[in-house]
C-alpha cells in the first residue's frame, strides 16, 4: 500500500473523481494599460436569506449534490454567512454518507474490518492530523463532527439498512437525543478527547441500536476529514484508487466530467478521443437515465455508481440535448423533440462502450492566426505528463510559425502544484513563481524559476470562474511578473494545497489541507482568486455551448496577442 506521497510530484490540488468519471518575451507594460477594460458591476444576486431557503428546499428532496453545489456557489455570493456554511457543511455530510454507501469498496470494508482495525483508522488520522494539517486541529471540534456524522448517519435509511439496523424510530431518535448531549457537552481538546469520544458514542450506538462499532468509527474518521475544511476529505479505497488514475491521466470509463443539475448529470466536459465523444455525447449534454433508470430517482453517486463497470461493457444513457445543437447531435430520426426545464431539447437514446480512457493533458493545439503567428493550447488539468507534452507542442507550435501564445485555463479545476509550477518556469526567467506556508516540516517552499529554457514568446492567458488551485498558481504567476496578460474572469479563488495519505487499513485514504499557497507578490488566493486584466463576462452559458465564433473571451485574447506581436 502506498503511504503518503511525499515526493512533491505527488502532492495534489486535486478536483474530485467519482468512481472513474472525472466528478475540474515578457509582455510590455504599455500593451497591459492599453488592452485592460474596465469592469461593469454585475447586479446585485438574491440575499442570503433566499438562496437558504432555495437550498432548504432542496434538502427536503434529499437532492443533497444539487445543495451541495447550490450552498458552494451560494458562499461565494455570501462567503461570511453562517447559516449558508452550516447547510454547506450539512449538504456535504449526507452528500459523501450516499457516496460511501454507493461504493462496493467502503460497503466491503464496513463488513470485513474489525472494531480494533476500524477504531485504528480513526487513531490514523488523528495522528496525520496533528502531524500535517495546515493548521493546529481543534480536537473538541473534530470530535464533535464525528458525532454530527453519525446523527446525520441515523437519519438516512441506507445507512441504517447497510448496518443490519432493525430498531425502532423511537429507539433511533432517543440514541440521537443522546449523542446530541454527548456532543453539546464538556469535551477534552486533545486527540485523546477525541478517541474518547468515538468510543463512548460506538458503546452508546451498540447499546440503544445495536450499531457495528466499526461503523460508528468509520463515521467519525469520515467526519473528521471532511469538516476540517472544503477540501479535505476521506476517500474510500476506489475512490484513492482513482485519485492516483487521474495523476496519471488514466482510467476506465466513458471519459466525462460530470455535476448534478436538477435531477440529471450535466456533462461539464468530454474528453476528446473518449467512449463518450464518439459515442455522440457532447459538452452541455444532460443524462436523465442510464439503464433505463431516471436519474432523478437516483442520488446523484447511485446515477454516477451506473456509469461505471468492466472494461468493454456497454451502458445504456438517455441524453438531453440543447434543441439549437440538434443538427450536430442528431439526425430527424436519431432524437426526438422534447424540453427541459421549459426549453425546447433534443432526446436521444445512446449505448456507449465503457474503455481505457487516457486523459489528454493538452487539447486543440493549434495556430489560430497564421497572419499573426497566434497559437493556442488549451490545457484541461495538470497532471504529471503536462509540462513534458507542452514542450513538445510548443516547439511543433514554433516550427509553424508561432509569434505568440494562448494559453486557455478555462474550466481547469487544477492538478499537481509541480506540474504547474514546471509550467510557469517555461515563461517566466527569474525570480518567484509560487511559494506554500505550512505548519509541518517540509511544507513551506519557495518555488522560483530558471533562466535557462525559458521562453520569450508573448503570452495570453486565459481564465475563468471554474480555474481553481495549480491554474490560479500559473495565472498568478504570469500576472505577479508582468509577463503576459491574463483575460476573461476573475478564477475560483482555492488557495490550500492538500496532500494525498494513505490509511494503514482497508486501503482508504484522505485527502488533507497541508499549506497555503501565495502568489509571487505574497498575495494570497484562497477566496479571493486572480483578477484578470481584461475583463470578459461569459456571455453563454454552459449548456449553450461555446463555440469560438461567439467565444468573446477568447477573440479578446487574440486582439491582446496581436497587439503584442506588432509591438515588438
Amino acid at each position: 500500500m502506498l503511504n503518503r506521497v511525499a515526493d512533491l510530484l505527488q502532492r495534489c490540488l486535486l478536483a474530485t473523481v467519482v468512481a472513474g468519471v472525472l466528478t475540474s518575451g515578457a509582455m510590455p507594460s504599455i500593451a497591459r494599460a492599453q488592452s485592460a477594460s474596465p469592469v461593469v458591476e454585475a447586479p446585485a444576486g438574491p440575499s442570503a436569506a433566499t438562496l437558504l431557503a432555495k437550498g432548504r428546499e432542496l434538502e427536503s428532496q434529499k437532492r443533497w449534490g444539487d445543495a451541495l453545489a447550490f450552498y458552494e456557489d451560494a458562499l461565494r455570493e455570501h462567503p461570511s454567512d453562517a447559516s449558508l456554511r452550516q447547510r454547506f457543511v450539512t449538504a456535504r455530510m449526507h452528500f459523501s454518507l450516499e457516496r460511501r454507501y454507493t461504493d462496493d469498496s467502503f460497503v466491503d470494508s464496513v463488513h470485513e474490518l474489525s472494531s480494533q482495525q476500524a477504531e485504528g483508522l480513526y487513531r490514523e488520522l488523528l495522528s496525520k492530523m496533528e502531524t500535517h494539517y495546515v493548521t493546529t486541529p481543534q480536537w473538541d471540534a473534530a470530535a464533535r463532527k464525528g458525532i454530527y456524522g453519525l446523527r446525520i448517519a441515523l437519519q438516512e435509511p441506507q445507512f441504517l439498512r447497510a448496518n443490519g439496523v432493525r430498531a425502532s424510530s423511537k429507539q433511533v431518535s432517543q440514541l440521537d437525543e443522546e449523542l446530541r448531549q454527548l456532543g453539546s457537552g464538556a469535551l477534552t481538546n486533545s486527540s485523546q478527547g477525541a478517541l474518547a469520544a468515538q468510543q463512548q458514542a460506538a458503546r452508546l450506538a451498540s447499546y440503544r441500536i445495536g450499531l457495528n462499532p466499526v461503523a460508528t468509527s468509520l463515521e467519525f474518521t469520515a467526519a473528521a476529514a471532511e469538516t476540517l475544511d472544503h477540501y479535505s476529505s476521506f476517500l474510500t479505497p476506489a475512490q484513492l484508487r482513482d485519485v492516483y488514475s487521474q495523476i496519471e491521466g488514466n482510467f476506465v470509463g466513458l471519459g466525462v466530467e460530470l455535476k448534478p443539475d436538477n435531477g440529471a448529470l450535466l456533462i461539464v466536459r468530454v474528453i476528446p478521443n473518449s467512449p463518450a465523444e464518439r459515442g455522440g455525447i457532447h459538452d452541455g449534454d444532460r443524462i436523465v437515465a442510464v439503464d433505463g433508470q431516471a436519474t432523478a430517482e437516483l442520488s446523484t453517486d447511485e446515477a454516477a455508481g451506473l456509469l461505471t463497470g468492466e472494461e468493454g461493457s456497454y451502458c445504456r444513457v438517455t441524453v438531453v440535448s440543447p434543441r439549437e445543437e440538434a443538427h450536430v447531435v442528431a439526425r430527424p430520426t436519431e432524437g426526438r423533440l422534447s424540453s427541459w426545464m421549459g426549453e425546447p431539447t433534443v432526446t436521444r437514446d445512446l449505448s456507449v462502450r465503457r474503455e481505457h480512457v487516457d486523459v489528454p493533458s493538452l487539447e486543440d493545439v493549434r495556430i489560430l492566426d497564421p497572419q499573426y503567428g497566434v497559437a493556442y493550447v488549451r490545457v484541461p488539468v495538470f497532471q504529471k505528463s503536462t509540462s513534458r507534452d507542452l514542450d513538445a507542442a510548443l516547439w511543433d507550435l514554433h516550427g509553424k510559425g508561432m509569434r505568440s501564445l494562448i494559453l486557455d485555463l478555462r474550466g481547469n479545476p487544477g492538478g499537481l502544484l509541480t506540474s504547474s509550477v514546471e509550467m510557469a518556469d517555461k515563461f517566466v526567467a527569474e525570480g518567484r513563481i509560487v511559494s506554500t506556508s505550512g505548519r509541518s516540516e517540509g511544507e513551506t517552499i519557495d518555488f522560483r524559476a530558471h533562466r535557462a529554457g525559458t521562453w520569450r514568446v508573448p503570452l495570453v492567458v486565459l481564465i475563468d470562474g471554474d480555474s481553481a488551485s495549480a491554474s490560479e498558481i500559473f495565472a498568478a504567476a504570469i500576472k505577479d511578473s508582468n509577463r503576459g496578460a491574463i483575460v476573461g474572469e476573475r478564477s475560483f479563488g482555492k488557495g490550500s494545497v492538500q496532500g494525498i495519505f494513505s490509511l494503514g487499513q482497508g486501503g482508504a485514504g484522505i485527502r488533507l489541507t497541508t499549506a497555503k499557497f501565495f502568489s509571487p507578490l505574497g498575495h494570497p488566493i484562497s477566496k479571493v482568486g486572480v483578477n484578470p486584466d481584461i475583463v470578459v463576462r461569459r456571455a453563454t452559458s454552459l449548456t449553450e455551448g461555446r463555440s469560438e465564433n461567439s467565444d468573446a473571451a477568447l477573440t479578446r485574447a487574440v486582439e491582446a496577442a496581436k497587439i503584442q506581436v506588432a509591438m515588438r
